[in-house]
């Protein structure tokens, strides 16, 4: 229990810089326990370091396993292909795609579809509501991780009123186990500020390029101080993961006004990150959805491209992607939505600075 009383304060830190993206390389350790501090809102996206000319991204497989490396300035879509009968579609090549930033053709400078190790983070919600929930839903967290790829790393959040770290990264499943017995149900549901404090924690913490977050829970949010307009943008500041959720919105109590608002919300969520949003309607139902859920992630094309409208011009890019190939009638790609571009520190400077 200290373990998990420390991390709070961290992880509120966190969530405190998730307003001000360019305090992010000031957090403390994950060891040390220290109070929230005050932060102004901002909206400048997190700066990049100077990087060296730009090279396309690579997959080096080495002995503990792949690893894939980007250069600055590159794009990279994590993207599912479905037929018109929503199976997934495994066989397509690099020309089969087509990306559009802007509705601006662009050209892919890689593509790989390749089972790439994740980091992915688990956000379980530990309201009040969810008492009856926790045994299936931790069945389902565990059926997640042994389908995944062994190779990735996983974090384990609950959240009521506030997000709390359960178990740091680890590929370790008896640890996770571990870690959900600290679940307790109780409290409100603030899913804005565990997403956003946790997108905030991979893009310091995480090991794999490729991120991704499961949310689950049973209601809409009412204790957050992140609106979802706030946690959508603060994840495409960040080149941030791709948002599975699991929204367990049934049962007598259920109140039918809040659970279309919260299933609207986790469809947003997911969307516009490139994830799906599940809504069982029975609990037993949610393990094979974990299932589900893994199976997408392993099964994703990567695709990377040098965007033709320099990043210093800032703003929010809309990206789209199609696919096209002999003997399917109709293709459907599921990936991020847009994003913000970071900028260096050379192409943030003023014209003609020298």
């Amino acid at each position: 229990m200290h373990h998990r009383s420390s991390v709070r304060t961290v992880l509120a830190f966190i969530l405190a810089l998730g307003l001000a993206p360019s305090l992010l390389a000031q957090a403390p350790p994950l060891s040390i326990d220290r109070d929230p501090i005050p932060s102004p809102d901002g909206d400048t996206p997190p700066k990049a370091p100077t990087a060296t000319p730009d090279q396309s991204p690579q997959v080096d497989r080495q002995k503990s396993g792949y690893i894939l490396r980007t250069s600055v300035g590159e794009v990279r879509l994590n993207a599912a292909v479905l037929d018109n009968n929503g199976r997934a579609v495994q066989d397509l090549i690099k020309d089969a795609f087509h990306v559009y930033e802007d509705g601006v053709p662009q050209t892919i400078s890689s593509f790989r579809h390749e089972d790439l190790p994740v980091s992915l983070g688990i956000l379980i919600d530990s309201s009040g509501s969810m008492y009856d929930k926790r045994e299936a839903v931790s069945k389902a967290s565990l059926d997640f991780i042994r389908l995944s790829n062994p190779k990735d790393e996983a974090f384990l959040v609950d959240f009521s009123w506030e997000p709390y770290i359960d178990q740091d990264f680890t590929s370790d499943i008896h640890k996770l186990e571990a870690g959900l017995g600290y679940v307790k149900a109780s409290g409100g549901t603030a899913i804005y500020d565990a997403v956003v404090a946790s997108a905030d924690y991979l893009a310091r913490n995480a090991k794999q390029p490729k991120q991704v977050l499961l949310v689950i829970t049973d209601g809409d949010d009412n204790a957050s101080t992140s609106s979802l307009e706030d946690t959508i943008k603060r994840i495409q500041e960040l080149d941030g993961p791709t948002v599975y959720c699991v929204g367990l919105l049934f049962g007598p109590d259920e109140d039918r006004r809040e659970s279309r608002h919260a299933k609207r919300v986790l469809q947003s969520l997911a969307e516009q990150t490139g994830g799906i949003a599940y809504f069982p309607r029975r609990l037993d139902e949610v393990d094979s959805i974990a299932a589900q859920v893994a199976a997408d992630i392993r099964q994703q094309y990567t695709i990377s491209y040098q965007p033709t409208k320099p990043a210093r011009l800032g703003g929010y890019r809309q990206v789209h992607v199609d696919a096209k190939e002999r003997g399917y009638n109709r293709l459907t790609v599921r990936t991020r939505s847009g994003y913000f571009p970071k900028v260096t520190a050379d192409e943030a400077a003023p014209a003609g600075a020298q």
